[in-house]
């Protein structure tokens, strides 16, 4: 007897009947269904990426959409990745103990470097910011930087 054989004949007449009812779905499926399917290779939907507030004309208001559209994602990856690295940094706590000041260096080190960039890009822009408030925050930063240092570093003396 094979693998696949039935053992007896009630078996034998459950496969048969069985076949009758899923032979012409299963056939349907395998040749028409998954022919016209498209593959997907990956887990999540992924967008294409779209022109930035500052490519956008001014009156183009479908380009505003889709740049704030692709801002929301961008703002949801990095809470993400935010997210990940204090999770990591806490559980390397946890794992430590007492000694996690010297071995969770690094982890804490990548961790406020991280939280550090997303404050300077999403920081006070409240629930609702968007990505022509965004945009402005940078300017400002950038303005801010070119007069005065960098931001943290107190204010030039007017001397110099």
């Amino acid at each position: 007897m094979g693998v696949g054989d039935p053992l007896n004949q009630f078996e034998a007449f459950v496969n048969a009947v069985g076949s009758v009812f899923d032979g012409p779905v299963t056939w349907f499926r395998e040749s028409v269904v998954d022919k016209n399917r498209p593959e997907y290779y990956w887990y999540h939907r992924q967008f294409r990426r779209v022109p930035t507030i500052d490519e956008c004309y001014t009156d183009d208001i479908v380009c505003f959409v889709e740049a704030n559209e692709q801002f929301k994602r961008d703002r949801m990856v990095d809470n993400e990745v935010l997210s990940i690295l204090r999770q990591r940094h806490h559980d390397c706590i946890l794992y430590e103990g007492h000694d996690h000041k010297e071995k969770c260096a690094s982890i804490k080190e990548q961790y406020d470097k991280a939280a550090e960039n997303w404050f300077i890009k999403y920081g006070d822009l409240g629930v609702y910011g968007d990505v022509k408030a965004a945009y402005m925050k940078q300017k400002h930063r950038l303005l801010w930087e070119r007069r005065h240092g960098p931001v943290g570093t107190g204010m030039k003396n007017p001397m110099e």
